[in-house]
């Protein structure tokens, strides 16, 4: 009796980050949809500095479908944050690779995109992605900004806190918005910060920071050698003043506590 071969199952695997697309060619609305975007990242990219794990990024795919892969749909969430995962570089967020997805997504509202962010892009983070957390935030109209938190499957619109902020439960951290200046911009900046209101530091301002703690550190260098420079010209006169009184070189280095060979070379 013949044994008949058994010919090994064909798996097709799910494509990698490193096989889907991870670029349109599609720059930002604007300068300052950039530079928002970048003061969220910016900032929380420090602050996971100093955690276990996790991930921030933004304007980049994150794939959740195959049929999202073959439908060509990929684009992504202008900021999202991912809590729990190994820290490192991505070229796309790949949900079947992570084995999660986003905590946290916020989209950066602008005229041709904000009916596609308050609806189908909310339909889709709900019901498809199940993000904990969604935010969506005109840049150019502050007070066009929402928080949504999914609750049974369903988003419900989250409240502002006294201090008008959203708090996020994902990430124990704050959403607030800032007026301030930013690349030499002067606008009202939707920012993280403590629970307690706190901002989280950008890269800029650590900078400024550590420059103006050296500033005062060499100030303080110069101010402490300022006073030694005057106790030594006080002490040197009182010698000059004991040596003209007669009194021995050898008992005004006693008396100053200058060495003797100062005290002999001084000149009056």
């Amino acid at each position: 009796m013949t044994e008949t071969a058994i010919a090994p199952f064909d798996i097709t695997l799910p494509p990698s980050q490193f096989e889907l697309p991870d670029s349109d060619g599609e720059p930002m609305e604007t300068q300052r949809h950039k530079d928002q975007m970048d003061i969220l990242i910016d900032s929380l990219w420090i602050w996971l500095e100093t955690q276990r794990s996790g991930y921030v990024g933004g304007n980049m795919f994150v794939y959740f479908s195959m049929a999202q892969v073959r439908n060509q749909d990929f684009k992504g969430p202008d900021f999202f944050a991912v809590t729990g995962v190994p820290k490192g570089e991505r070229r796309s967020w790949v949900v079947w690779e992570e084995g999660k997805g986003p905590d946290v997504v916020i989209e950066l509202l602008s005229p041709s995109t904000a009916t596609i962010d308050k609806e189908e892009k909310k339909r889709i983070y709900e019901q498809q992605l199940r993000v904990p957390e969604y935010y969506w935030y005109d840049p150019f109209n502050p007070e066009d900004w929402a928080g949504f938190v999914l609750h049974q499957g369903q988003y419900e619109e989250m409240s502002l806190t006294a201090g008008d902020h959203f708090i996020s439960e994902a990430l124990g951290l704050a959403l607030v918005r800032w007026e301030g200046c930013y690349r030499n911009s002067v606008n009202t900046w939707l920012r993280w910060a403590t629970v307690e209101g706190t901002l989280l530091p950008i890269a800029q301002e650590l900078a400024d920071q550590a420059q103006a703690q050296a500033q005062q550190a060499q100030a303080q260098a110069q101010q402490a050698q300022a006073q030694v420079n005057q106790l030594s010209q006080q002490l040197q006169d009182c010698a000059i003043a004991l040596l003209k009184a007669g009194t021995p070189p050898a008992q005004v280095a006693q008396i100053t506590g200058l060495p003797l060979t100062d005290v002999e070379s001084l000149t009056f």
